[in-house]
């Protein structure tokens, strides 16, 4: 079964500096671990936003946040995630995370 491509940002932004990382990134990474079957896409996109939050890895959010939306998860839902994970990576984390998505969403419904 051919699944569709996950692209990853990082063609556009490092892929004439660092072609093998955007290889690893797109066959390895989007391209066999996030098709096992063992979790579906909307799961992973949820364990990969609160990992990024958990790690205060606010650079790699705006991707995350629209792939897991691509994937079934609502905004409301994201923050939601976001909210609940302050009490348990802390409140600068989530605060920073939230005002990430607040700006991704708001420069997409201005789109």
């Amino acid at each position: 079964m051919k699944h569709k491509l996950i692209r990853s940002s990082v063609r556009v932004t490092i892929g004439d500096f660092a072609p093998a990382f955007v290889g690893y990134t797109e066959d390895v990474l989007f391209g066999d671990v996030w098709r096992r079957s063992e979790l579906s896409l909307r799961e992973r996109s949820l364990i990969t936003v609160s990992a990024l939050v958990a790690g205060e890895h606010v650079n790699q959010l705006p991707y995350h946040l629209k792939l897991a939306k691509e994937n079934g998860i609502s905004e409301e839902e994201l923050v939601e995630v976001i909210t609940q994970l302050a009490f348990y990576v802390g409140w600068p984390r989530a605060a920073s995370a939230i005002q990430v998505a607040k700006e991704v969403f708001c420069k997409e419904k201005e789109s």
